[in-house]
């Protein structure tokens, strides 16, 4: 199905909850809504549902205007935060009602299948209740691939979950939404989620739609500084800078040779905003790089990666590094950063150099 989002706007009182945007997702893809808490992802989705009408615009599906016609006329299914099961049915009756009513054969076989995937195979026989809270949004999710309705709404799915059951089901998901002809529309806040989940991503900052794109192109060309400060864990480090003549000079910091675009050349006092991500930043330099010395803040370990909070002339920067490693706190360090890993925002906050991409 095509579904199109157009001058969409959604108003609480007076208080703007989405400001206008217009929005057609790829038909049979994934779309991440990626933002942060209340950047309007709930919101535009109740919209997409039909549990909410919006202000001002339209929503279409394969042409025809449906815009304030309810969920129940729509072939729509659905998964929130806030799981729903049907409580006096067993888990396997649960996955098994949206097969019922279309009539399909081998129903018990298709809701072993997708038990299995979602790891609750061993509680088809249990009520939701008997569940604890994430086994009961597996069963949620497990009941809406079921369905198998050409739009599916996934709002923050795997938030319940422990660490390891996530990493593992946003594998899972990915496969099953490969082999699904549903058009996918996914909430997360985790810039991570997006980038496993591929497609396409829109970001979405305080109720406005900030970009939309495949999601490989949106976090290797954030159009803004908003962009890529919503689309990149941890945040991407940001440093004043000034445009000069041959590159560009960081507040209190080194030269860059960055070759900037004509317009922003010639204005040699023009500021600008240099954006380098955690995983540039290295302890070993190579040539061309620029040193950044400064003390370590903090460490912190996180899987097979280290994160090191470092105080800079040019402010706290944080670095990135494969392995497990130790710093002392205090400790003098410096980083090094290639010229061609840096992003450079105008003044404005618009893009204007990204790395280029390596294959």
């Amino acid at each position: 199905m095509q579904l199109a989002l157009e001058g969409l706007t959604k108003k609480v009182g007076a208080a703007s909850w989405l400001y206008e945007m217009s929005l057609a997702p790829q038909p049979g893809q994934v779309t991440v809504l990626l933002g942060a808490t209340q950047a309007g992802k709930t919101s535009l989705m109740r919209i997409m549902a039909g549990l909410d009408r919006p202000t001002t615009g339209h929503v279409r599906v394969d042409g025809t205007d449906v815009t304030g016609v309810g969920v129940r006329e729509r072939n729509v299914a659905m998964v929130y935060q806030q799981f729903i099961n049907y409580p006096s049915m067993t888990v396997a009756e649960n996955i098994a009602s949206p097969l019922k009513l279309r009539g399909e054969q081998n129903i018990a076989q298709r809701v072993r299948e997708l038990a299995g995937r979602l790891h609750i195979e061993s509680f088809l026989d249990r009520h939701p209740a008997e569940l604890s809270g994430g086994q009961q949004q597996r069963v949620a999710l497990a009941r809406a691939l079921a369905k198998g309705a050409p739009l599916m709404l996934l709002d923050e799915p795997l938030v319940n979950l422990d660490y390891k059951l996530r990493e593992k089901l946003r594998e899972e998901l990915t496969q099953l939404f490969a082999g699904s002809v549903s058009t996918v529309i996914y909430a997360t806040t985790e810039p991570g989620e997006a980038l496993l989940l591929g497609g396409y991503t829109a970001v979405m900052d305080a109720g406005e739609l900030l970009q939309y794109g495949p999601t490989a192109e949106v976090f290797h060309r954030p159009q803004s500084l908003r962009v890529a400060r919503a689309f990149s864990d941890p945040p991407m480090n940001l440093m004043a800078g000034d445009a000069l003549a041959d590159g560009v000079r960081l507040k209190a910091g080194p030269e860059l040779a960055i070759r900037l675009p004509s317009a922003a050349s010639k204005s040699l006092t023009r500021s600008l905003t240099i954006g380098v991500r955690a995983s540039a930043l290295r302890l070993l330099p190579r040539p061309g790089d620029a040193a950044l010395p400064g003390k370590v803040e903090l460490t912190e370990i996180s899987g097979s990666d280290t994160f090191v909070h470092v105080e800079t002339a040019v402010g706290e920067l944080v670095a990135q590094l494969t392995g497990v490693n130790s710093f002392e706190l205090g400790a003098p360090i410096t980083l090094h950063l290639s010229p061609e890993q840096a992003y450079v925002f105008d003044a404005q906050g618009a893009l204007l150099i990204a790395p280029a991409r390596r294959n």
